[in-house]
């Protein structure tokens, strides 16, 4: 886990200034004629990620100026956290009509570093919050997020669904929960043949791995997550450069994981279910081949297009299993699904697909408020005929044509319940706000704002 970016009380802290550009005008008269001969030299605008270092008369930083631009993305803070090392700072001047605690998790996702295999110690700038119950709430969020990015940045060599396990338990102990495995055969005599297939051929075995907390009498949250430790393809072999970055095919259950940590944290009155079927689809002996036929877990027969389709079918084993105990009140999965989601809306949208109106509203009324962008899609029924099998219930894989919406489509196949939603993420970005390309929180706040309203 990373080190923390945030402190509760500091004696001298750093100031820093947020200025938007339609505020730089005021904000420039109300400073001396010192700082305002400095910025003015600097030719300080104001623009989206402009930091300017204040000194005072004696050459030290006394104060940065950062730059808000128009407030376009609420994160772009992460852009001045990201260019500090160590030292503790203060909100000392923010422009009106920002988020303070988006700002915070601006903060949070600009510091973090990921640096388990890197010698050199890095210290993390650190931002003083001096409200208690603030402090807590932004600590909360921040450790899942840096949790989430943890699991997602380590290699499969390290993160294999032994260790996602094992991370699992650890929350577990940290919490108070319950934990309980099913790990390879005993998939078969537990009836999750589709881990099992999708697993089998890979060293460390497949499993399914379940994590209840809260009361019985509470309602049911069950939160689901893709934790496919590292996607060769299968059989289906991906290309050398679709394969380098597949350590982060797990990032769906590290979103859930990061999820049901966040919703333990802050104690909300439900009672949680975790579900990550996990496995490695690797190439051996035993791996599941185009054109089988394989058994679910509810039933369904399902011939096998394609064996680079993997996720789905880990996700169908468990989806059946999330509503046996009962119709949850919110059923919830992530996974890095597709790459056609990535084509449909780039690499900072998250896409969600549900036919529940009010839950559809209520995410994206809760992505704006939190500055987590997300976009819904279409569960578009006409395209369950691309699903068709000539000798079994369905194929896993629709070809290259709407493939973020046949994956969600042959998910509902496995669902119930009216009140789930499905998020094909990506889980990773491209280099951003002055940090390396890596895991990425796609969904996550805003998926944990909803679940926040709803429940207390």
């Amino acid at each position: 886990m990373s080190r923390t970016c945030f402190v509760n009380t500091h004696s001298a802290p750093i100031p820093v200034d947020l200025v938007a550009a339609r505020d730089l005008s005021d904000y420039l008269e109300a400073q001396s004629e010192y700082s305002r001969t400095l910025l003015k030299s600097q030719s300080f605008a104001a623009q989206e990620a402009e930091l300017i270092k204040l000194p005072d008369m004696t050459g030290n930083i006394s104060r940065y100026v950062f730059g808000l631009g128009e407030m376009a993305d609420p994160m772009s803070v992460a852009g001045l956290a990201s260019k500090l090392t160590g030292g503790v700072y203060l909100f000392d001047f923010i422009s009106e009509g920002a988020d303070l605690f988006t700002l915070y998790m601006g903060w949070a996702d600009g510091a973090y570093k990921f640096t388990r295999y890197v010698k050199k110690d890095y210290e993390p700038p650190q931002l003083l919050i001096s409200d208690t119950d603030a402090f807590d709430t932004a600590e909360q969020y921040r450790a899942s997020m840096d949790l989430l990015r943890d699991l997602v940045n380590t290699p499969a060599q390290d993160m294999g669904p032994s260790q996602i396990e094992g991370e699992i338990a650890a929350l577990a102990d940290g919490f108070d929960a319950n934990v309980s495995s099913t790990v390879g055969d005993d998939l078969l005599t537990q009836n999750y043949p589709m881990i099992h297939a999708v697993g089998r051929a890979a060293v460390d075995p497949p499993r399914i791995v379940e994590l209840t907390w809260g009361e019985a009498k509470h309602p049911k949250l069950v939160l689901v997550g893709k934790g496919i430790s590292f996607d060769t393809g299968g059989l289906d072999l991906k290309t050398g450069g679709f394969m380098r970055l597949m350590k982060k095919d797990m990032g769906g259950s590290a979103h859930a994981i990061a999820l049901a940590r966040l919703v333990m944290a802050q104690n909300l009155p439900v009672h949680l279910t975790l579900l990550i079927p996990t496995a490695e689809n690797a190439i051996g002996a035993g791996a599941f081949r185009p054109g089988d036929v394989v058994p679910t877990r509810k039933g369904l027969n399902i011939e096998i297009d394609n064996t680079d389709a993997e996720g789905r079918l880990v996700l169908c084993d468990a989806l059946a299993r999330a509503e046996e105990d009962g119709e949850p009140d919110l059923l919830i999965d992530f996974a890095t699904l597709t790459g056609a989601a990535r084509v449909a809306v780039g690499p900072d949208l998250a896409p969600f697909y549900t036919d529940d109106e009010d839950l559809a509203a209520d995410i994206a009324k809760a992505g704006a408020a939190v500055g987590d962008p997300v976009w819904r899609m279409p569960l578009w029924k006409p395209y369950h005929a691309m699903l068709k099998s000539s000798i079994a219930d369905c194929v896993n894989s629709a070809g290259g044509m709407a493939g973020s919406i046949t994956a969600a489509l042959f998910l509902q196949k496995f669902v119930e319940t009216q009140n789930w939603v499905h998020w094909d993420v990506w889980a990773w970005r491209k280099a951003k706000y002055g940090n390396p390309e890596g895991a990425a929180a796609c969904g996550l706040r805003a998926m944990f704002e909803v679940i926040k309203t709803r429940y207390t």
